[in-house]
């Protein structure tokens, strides 16, 4: 992190090795010597794994003591950070392995904060909005081969609508958890009203702009597209999926089918109050102009459905959510294990 002896910062605290102190709003925190080199330590490796051995030879520089000590420390520590082990803001647990440093680490007073791609914050808005993107390529492909009659040229433009339309709610979701895991931590419930209000934010966005920018270009209203009440789902789906798997920590089986079925039921209940996903929007837009390569009514026949009815508008809603929340978990997952 540059000079090793100049002072971080992080929250409210700073950490001053010259003068051995760790202060809050600029008044001293009591600390022990060695609790001061435990936290020196873990904070000088903001995002990695701290393992058990290594406190013990580089903070007990090698005398024999037992784990509880090590996690009398650690007690201590967040007792004095104001740090809790169940929603961690400073300092995560790591189950048999050791602690990792969480918060967002800057050198010297005054200095910009250290956009660091292994931070919480960081990391969760870069992984949703490239899982987003994931699930967009997959559900435009989905879509522009069973729901269009256009072509390659009619493939490759649903594939690229969808992963914009992904890319753009992935990107305000996961900014959406990423302050509320500054705020109160990554495995806190605010990440859930976090990822909500990012996807009304885009939701009502993208609803006036493509309702009101299509009938200033064309004279017709498509009527009601996708919006906030759907970007609220898909929102709340997401960062319920995420906080579950890291509350439980669950193997990445277990987490893509705890998200699978998550993001399933929220969209699948928004669909029953009246909502619509992608797949309701591009049928509505076939109604509106029949001229259109777009053909739902073949999404519809995979579902029984004569057209594409009620039936098909709730199935296609349960697998959107599913694979929307499934991958963005799975690139969380991902990135999460190679910032280790």
């Amino acid at each position: 992190m540059g000079d090793t002896s100049a002072p971080l910062c992080f929250g409210c605290f700073t950490l001053d090795f010259a003068n051995r102190q760790l202060l809050r709003d600029g008044m001293e925190v009591e600390l022990g010597s060695r609790y001061f080199d435990a936290l020196a330590l873990l904070a000088r490796s903001p995002g990695a794994l701290v393992s058990k051995d290594r406190f013990m030879e580089e903070v007990w520089k090698g005398i024999p003591v037992t784990d509880e000590a090590l996690t009398q420390c650690i007690r201590t520590l967040r007792r004095s950070l104001g740090d809790e082990a169940s929603s961690p803001r400073f300092i995560e647990t790591v189950p048999k392995h050791g602690y990792r440093f969480v918060a967002d680490i800057s050198e010297a007073p005054g200095a910009p904060r250290l956009a660091s791609p292994q931070s919480p914050a960081a990391r969760v808005a870069g992984a949703t909005t490239m899982g987003a993107l994931a699930a967009g390529l997959l559900g435009g492909l989905f879509y522009g081969i069973t729901g269009t009659t256009g072509g390659a040229a009619g493939i490759a433009t649903l594939i690229l609508l969808s992963a914009t339309l992904a890319v753009l709610g992935g990107a305000a979701i996961g900014t959406g958890m990423a302050l509320a895991t500054l705020w109160r931590g990554q495995k806190d419930w605010a990440v859930i009203p976090g990822g909500a209000a990012g996807g009304i934010v885009i939701g009502a966005l993208g609803s006036a702009l493509a309702a009101h920018g299509m009938q200033s270009l064309t004279g017709v209203f498509p009527g009601r597209v996708t919006g906030m009440f759907e970007g609220m789902a898909l929102g709340s789906a997401v960062a319920a999926s995420l906080l579950i798997v890291l509350r439980a920590n669950l193997s990445q089986t277990a987490a893509i089918v705890s998200a699978t079925l998550v993001g399933a039921s929220f969209t699948g209940l928004t669909a029953l109050a009246g909502g619509s996903f992608l797949g309701g929007t591009l049928a509505l837009l076939e109604a509106q102009f029949p001229a259109s390569h777009l053909q739902m009514a073949d999404v519809g026949a995979l579902f029984g459905d004569e057209g594409f009815g009620e039936t098909s508008r709730f199935f296609t809603a349960m697998i959107e959510g599913s694979v929307f929340a499934s991958a963005i978990v799975y690139a969380n997952l991902v990135w999460r294990t190679r910032s280790k």
